[in-house]
């Protein structure tokens, strides 16, 4: 078994985590804060945790020694991609570049810009706004190292996410509210059809295109269920968490432009309203066919993510506390 190096643990690195050392792989987790001592090291004890920074391409190369695959699950600030981004992304190239190690990259739909129709990895990069633009940035350069023979490099693109993440659109701010019967607010439009990636299924694709050569090269759409608008999703997770359905309402844009005034967050997304103004689809058949991949069962995906949030609403607030702090 290889030595396996996950930079970020957020849901996909640490489902990929999960996944690796259960293959028997020995997995290196890179992160700002390392984890606290106590932090689960998986099956067999095979999750170590390293502290630095992630842009330092000297000390990512030497985390990175002996690797087989070097993941990117990195996430930064949401309002500091522009920033943050490219210096993590030229360190992870040139980590890779020194190493032999392959990258395997987890990024979004955002490089596509606004579309007409389902989109599948042949969608042309348009992307208008900073986000997006410098998310084709960061897969150009990466596939330009590729095919000059420096790096082995892939990506896999997600829709949004369901599961257990509290930034999903379908997440701590509408379960919790669902769960006791309050009614939700989504960004317009709620009836508008939207594709959602659960992250178990963006963490087995990540494992598995890192060590698939036939993937290498290219991105890979992350299998997804059909779509659904949010007003049905929220109908789905009312039902499976056997509650009575409840009210959803739009948040305008010109509530996200006032309420940008106060949260720098929040002040970004009106670049990416469109995702949700207009069907937003993604085709994954590629990576289905290839692979043999299928996404896992829409009902599954609610139930698992209806049970984590009636766990976490369940723990006392002081140990939820310390549990938020550690990740």
């Amino acid at each position: 078994m290889a030595l396996q190096v996950i930079v970020g643990y957020g849901p996909i690195g640490r489902g990929a985590a999960g996944l690796l050392a259960a293959q028997g792989h020995q997995v290196r987790v890179i992160t700002r804060s390392g984890g606290p001592a106590d932090r689960a090291a998986g099956p067999g004890g095979r999750i170590s945790h390293v502290r630095l920074d992630a842009a330092d391409a000297d000390a990512l190369t030497e985390a990175a020694h002996g690797a087989a695959v070097l993941y990117s699950c990195a996430n930064p600030a949401y309002h500091r991609w522009p920033a943050d981004w490219p210096p993590i992304a030229a360190a992870l190239l040139t980590a890779a570049e020194r190493t032999g190690a392959v990258l395997a990259t987890v990024s979004n739909l955002y490089a596509y810009g606004p579309v007409s129709a389902p989109m599948t990895e042949a969608t042309p990069l348009n992307a208008q706004g900073p986000k997006g633009l410098v998310r084709a940035t960061m897969w150009r350069d990466a596939l330009a190292a590729h095919d000059a023979g420096r790096v082995r490099a892939t990506e896999i693109r997600a829709a949004d996410y369901i599961g257990l993440d509290s930034q999903s659109l379908l997440g701590g701010r509408v379960i919790p509210r669902l769960l006791a019967g309050r009614g939700v607010q989504v960004m317009r439009s709620a009836d508008t059809l939207h594709s959602w990636s659960y992250v178990g299924d963006v963490a087995r694709l990540l494992v598995t295109v890192g060590a698939d050569e036939q993937a290498w090269g290219r991105p890979w759409h992350v299998p997804s269920n059909p779509p659904r608008t949010q007003r049905e999703a929220v109908a789905d997770l009312a039902m499976i968490a056997g509650v009575r359905p409840v009210k959803v309402t739009e948040i305008s844009r010109a509530m996200l432009l006032l309420a940008g005034v106060f949260s720098p967050v929040v002040r970004e997304l009106p670049e990416v309203a469109y995702q949700l103004e207009q069907p937003f689809i993604i085709d994954s058949s590629s990576a289905e066919a290839t692979f043999g991949l299928a996404p896992t069962p829409w009902e599954q995906v609610l139930a698992e993510t209806i049970g984590f949030y009636r766990g976490h609403r369940a723990e006392p607030r002081a140990a939820r506390g310390a549990a938020s702090r550690a990740r």
